[in-house]
């Protein structure tokens, strides 16, 4: 358990924040300061005016996102504010250096008006590669996604939406060839609608899930037919013909529940009800719908996920975005479309299925867990440094194949050098 004091130490000891901005060039001469500026920039910046790919080949763009956050839905907060936020935007940063060597600027914008977090982003999109939008409120955070992907042309990302969909997504596909369940046979039912909940409800519609056995349920219970006045576009897709009407209905006979709502909605009789080894992601934070222990209090059959690193299989976004973004900086992506993020899933899922021995760098991290793939190991560990081998050159080659590359790339030579990376942020 993390002390108050503890947390507080660590953000300001030595220099406050946990970030900072260190130049890649030599700066111990007067020529170096002369080419680092004056005259000698002026330079590389003819050569972009003249191209403005060249950007790429002279800035930090290719390698720079930005973790925009207007502060409205931060983590389990809620609206704090923009500036409240820091601390998580940087943080942000943080976890995209450590395990892919992506360089970030945190960018705090103090607005709830999405035009304005829209209009923002697109005045200072020629700075960076991407753009990770974190801890926007649904629904706004919908518009706000695509409208900036139909106006720019470097991959924008809400990680509060797909990337537990992606990571969950690889949990879900494991979890059904453990227990040998066909996806489009599966009664799936998610507690919570907002951007999380919609996010992975439409990704798993993709990876075969039907909408007709899909329920969803939010604050006022299931989302069906007779409310279906009453609900935004965004939670229209989900609407059901069905006579259930609460959680606990929805939930009786179910094969997968997904958890995206708040603690202890789930009681130990719901599970009781659900179908033939259950699987649970129960991914509230920082306390699930159901612990795993009272999951297997009643049901010795389930395979259970939380967002927690107590438990096994955690769900943990850091296993998506920072490989996501790398193979799409990479090749110059002009988007992160559906295809990258079904090759991220099937990547992940991937990993944690081969037989081969987990790193001992992992099992030092997490001390006398199991990593044999089976119901306590379903999805890999964020400190696997495997994962930036697995999902950053799938996402660069689904970027080719799907025509958003600028710049293809040679997937054999390029994953020699993410071995190179590996080292180097390992070190961080």
């Amino acid at each position: 358990m993390i002390k108050k004091e503890e947390a507080l130490g660590y953000h300001s000891a030595g220099r406050p924040g946990k970030i900072k901005v260190v130049p890649t060039k030599p700066t111990a001469t007067q020529q170096d300061l002369s080419l680092a500026y004056s005259p000698g920039v002026a330079e590389p910046c003819r050569e972009i005016a003249r191209n403005p790919e060249d950007a790429f080949r002279y800035t930090a763009r290719g390698n720079l996102v930005a973790v925009v956050s207007n502060g409205t839905a931060v983590l389990g907060l809620g609206n704090i504010g923009a500036l409240a936020g820091k601390p998580v935007m940087e943080g942000k940063g943080v976890l995209f250096k450590r395990f892919a060597d992506i360089d970030v600027f945190d960018i705090e914008i103090d607005s709830e008006d999405p035009a304005e977090v829209i209009r923002t982003c697109q005045l200072i999109a020629p700075t960076f590669g991407g753009i990770n939008l974190e801890d926007i409120r649904a629904p706004e955070c919908f518009e706000i996604e695509r409208t900036l992907k139909e106006t720019l042309d470097i991959p924008v990302f809400h990680d509060d939406q797909h990337g537990t969909a992606i990571i969950s997504g690889a949990a879900l596909l494991n979890a059904l060839e453990i227990t040998g369940k066909a996806i489009e046979d599966v009664k799936v039912v998610f507690s919570g609608a907002g951007a999380s909940g919609i996010a992975c409800a439409k990704l798993y519609k993709d990876l075969g899930v039907r909408s007709e056995n899909l329920l969803m349920t939010d604050s006022r219970g299931v989302m069906h037919s007779g409310r279906a006045a009453e609900l935004n576009e965004h939670k229209q897709e989900f609407v059901q013909e069905t006579d259930a009407r609460t959680l606990a209905d929805a939930l009786d006979g179910a094969d997968v529940f997904v958890g995206l709502s708040q603690a202890g909605l789930v009681t130990k009789d719901m599970v009781r009800s659900m179908a033939p080894k259950p699987i649970v992601f129960a991914m509230a934070n920082p306390d699930p719908e159901i612990s795993p222990t009272d999951v297997r209090a009643v049901r010795d059959d389930a395979i259970c996920a939380t967002g927690r690193s107590d438990y096994a299989n955690q769900v943990n976004n850091v296993l998506g975005f920072p490989f996501i973004f790398r193979g799409a900086l990479d090749v110059r992506a002009r988007s992160i479309n559906e295809a990258m993020k079904q090759a991220a899933v099937q990547a992940l899922a991937e990993l944690a299925r081969r037989g081969e021995a987990v790193p001992q760098v992992v099992r030092r991290a997490y001390p006398g867990e199991h990593f044999d793939f089976g119901t306590e190991y379903i999805i890999p560990k964020p400190f696997d440094p495997r994962v930036l081998l697995y999902v950053a050159p799938a996402v660069a080659q689904a970027a080719m194949d799907s025509g958003v590359a600028r710049q293809p790339i040679d997937i054999a030579r390029y994953e020699q050098s993410l071995q190179q990376r590996i080292a180097e942020v390992s070190s961080l």
